[in-house]
């Protein structure tokens, strides 16, 4: 399994981020927000901040759970019981 995470920030503060959280996995930098529509994180282009969704993505590159609203605080625990 792999975790990514995306937000629309540069990578400087994805970067600061990360090392505040000491996360150990990469973050997306989607500064054009061209995943975040894709995926429907965003309504618009211009759009301040993702929305908090996750999806499970299978290795064949299927998504085989969508989560259309998340929490920081207890997602991770949902995801882990649930794989």
């Amino acid at each position: 399994m792999q975790i990514i995470g995306a937000s629309f920030d540069t990578v400087e503060e994805n970067r600061a981020f990360a090392e505040k959280f000491n996360y150990d996995f990469p973050l997306l930098c989607d500064t054009t927000r061209a995943i975040g529509l894709a995926y429907g994180a965003a309504d618009s282009p211009d759009a301040g901040y993702a929305k908090r969704i996750s999806y499970v993505i299978s290795p064949e590159g299927k998504i085989t759970h969508a989560f259309e609203k998340v929490s920081a605080a207890t997602h991770p625990a949902e995801l882990l019981t649930m794989l």
